[in-house]
């Protein structure tokens, strides 16, 4: 049934072995700047490489500033400290996520609250955005309460899905009116842009990863991007630890995280983004041969919407219903294809199924849909 779908991506990767979906490549001076940092003997929180990365990062986004961390999930932890976000008040996000999204949000002790996606975008719907909070809350002295719960919606975190960009722009206005802080979950959209603008810097805040399996990695890795200096000095207090500067004496005036993303994986970082503007070009190659591919066929191809542009980061493709989805999973697996599903809605979870949720209908359909096939950097030309 799906002979010819197998057939294209083992052509493709010319290959019959195993497939995987996502591997990195190290083409470049990765071990070149990793010997380096060991024989500088800073290989932990401190070193040229964190403080390179950090510029350069920065710079590619188009942001004022960026604070490594130790990984996607630390930095959304911190974003949601800035935030303000404390014991029992409530978060904004999409059901459809990865899980990491919802446990920052429990980390400060917050409940989340979910609210559908657009199908195109597979990230949040503004209009789903604007109907829950028209229906469902009330501006209080510059906060937004929640009518049914009482709480303080303090800050909504939508996200970027496998690269491509939601419509953060309204989702933004509508932040705004209802004084909630944005913070973009940009942690699959390194390297995607929207209406002209990276992804990351439409929020106060935005998070990204540099895990095994993103565009480019670090082993792990993550970093927080702001244009606002009083939030980017936060949050590199924090994350080291919140001790005041000084050339001995420990103090330190907060609760704060070891959260410092070490120099040998920030070495690992600078030479990564020295090709990613290759990496892109080369998977949006793929991108564009997949999409031709499945126009033939009777399973969509979800790409790019207009005034976007995507890293492209996981292909998807959108079967009929979710038994021909077990089914293309079972065989592409079965012929060393490495393909998987969407996550689990986050209200489907044990840890998340008492939380509060809109309709959500567009997140349900493409549960039953969508798999993730092969993606990773197949030439450099």
């Amino acid at each position: 049934m799906f002979e010819d779908v197998i057939s294209f991506i083992q052509n493709t990767y010319k290959t019959k072995e195993f497939i995987p979906l996502h591997e990195p490549r190290f083409i470049g001076n990765e071990k070149k700047y990793l010997n380096e940092c060991i024989d500088s003997t800073f290989v932990s929180s401190a070193g040229k490489f964190v403080d390179e990365f950090e510029e350069k990062i920065a710079s590619y986004t188009g942001a004022k500033y960026a604070i490594a961390t130790s990984n996607g999930t630390s930095a959304l932890h911190v974003s949601l400290l800035l935030a303000n976000v404390e014991q029992n008040d409530e978060v904004i996000t999409q059901a459809l996520t990865f899980v990491a999204t919802c446990n920052a949000i429990r980390y400060c002790g917050a409940q989340p609250i979910f609210v559908d996606v657009d199908r195109d975008t597979m990230g949040l719907s503004p209009s789903a955005l604007k109907g829950f909070l028209e229906n469902n809350t009330t501006v209080k002295k510059q906060q937004c309460v929640n009518n049914k719960t009482g709480r303080v919606i303090k800050a909504c975190v939508p996200m970027h899905t496998f690269g491509h960009p939601c419509r953060i722009d309204e989702i933004k206005d509508i932040c705004n009116k209802y004084y909630i802080f944005l913070i973009e979950d940009a942690a699959e959209s390194v390297g995607s842009f929207y209406k002209d603008k990276h992804t990351g810097n439409f929020g106060q805040v935005g998070v990204m990863s540099f895990n095994g399996n993103k565009i480019i990695t670090a082993g792990g890795g993550g970093c927080i991007v702001t244009s606002d200096k009083r939030l980017a000095k936060k949050a590199k207090h924090l994350t080291m630890t919140a001790k005041v500067p000084h050339k001995w004496d420990f103090n330190h005036d907060m609760v704060g995280y070891n959260y410092r993303m070490p120099n040998l994986n920030a070495a690992l970082l600078v030479a990564q983004l020295e090709n990613l503007d290759n990496f892109i070009h080369s998977k949006r190659k793929l991108a564009n041969m997949y999409e031709d591919f499945f126009k033939a066929t009777d399973y969509t191809f979800v790409k790019e919407l207009a005034e976007c542009k995507s890293n492209y980061w996981l292909n998807s493709i959108l079967l009929q219903n979710k038994q021909q989805r077990d089914e293309f999973l079972n065989e592409a697996n079965s012929q060393n294809i490495m393909s998987r599903p969407i996550w689990t809605l986050m209200n489907k979870l044990p840890m998340f199924e008492y939380a509060q949720f809109d309709d959500l209908t567009n997140s349900e359909w493409l549960e039953e849909r969508v798999v993730n096939i092969p993606s990773s950097v197949i030439n450099m030309n």
